[in-house]
């Protein structure tokens, strides 16, 4: 067995990316501050080909080079936009038909095993600034909540490896999807 090698790999050009079809699925990003989160959840997006993310509130936006860090290049592919309120941005996404769930331990969420996305839906997945979470009135503006069980000390993952295990799970089912 050995690695191979990126011109193996077979991946697509930027141009090829954004001509792609995409999942049905964007990215709603709440508060974050840490540029290096912004620029792994834009790697995270193109990995998983989501159509876009919305950074809301004090959420940076590229050009930054410390997006671009860890974006290895991926804000140039992955469609984004502003928008200063992640209640509207959650409201304006239900308006188009987007079902939005939230990544946070509330009350009534759901267990990410137990979640089973409508079949041929949009989903929109809010995540939450890494201290205080997805604030309460995008919460209460949302469908749900999705909880991503924990078995260690800890009560919460990095905000963007949590995006890893969300997408990968929607993803795995929407590949399945009968």
């Amino acid at each position: 067995m050995r690695k191979l090698s990126v011109d193996e790999m077979g991946r697509m050009s930027v141009d090829e990316f954004r001509e792609s079809e995409k999942f049905p699925l964007v990215i709603v990003l709440d508060n974050i501050r840490s540029l290096n989160n912004i620029g792994s959840f834009f790697r995270t997006a193109d990995a998983f080909r989501a159509e876009k993310i919305v950074l809301c509130g004090y959420t940076q936006q590229p050009p930054h080079r410390e997006i671009t860090r860890s974006a290895l290049g991926a804000e140039m592919a992955v469609a984004w936009e502003k928008n200063p309120s992640a209640v509207d941005a959650v409201n304006a996404l239900k308006s188009q038909g987007y079902n939005v769930w939230c990544v946070e331990q509330a009350e009534g969420s759901v267990l990410l095993q137990d979640f089973e996305p409508a079949a041929g839906d949009p989903y929109a997945f809010v995540f939450g600034n890494e201290v205080e979470g997805v604030a309460d009135e995008v919460i209460a503006a949302s469908d749900g909540c999705l909880e991503i069980p924990q078995f260690g000390t800890k009560h919460s993952f990095n905000v963007s490896v949590s995006a890893g295990i969300v997408l990968w799970d929607y993803i795995r089912k929407k590949i399945t999807e009968k």
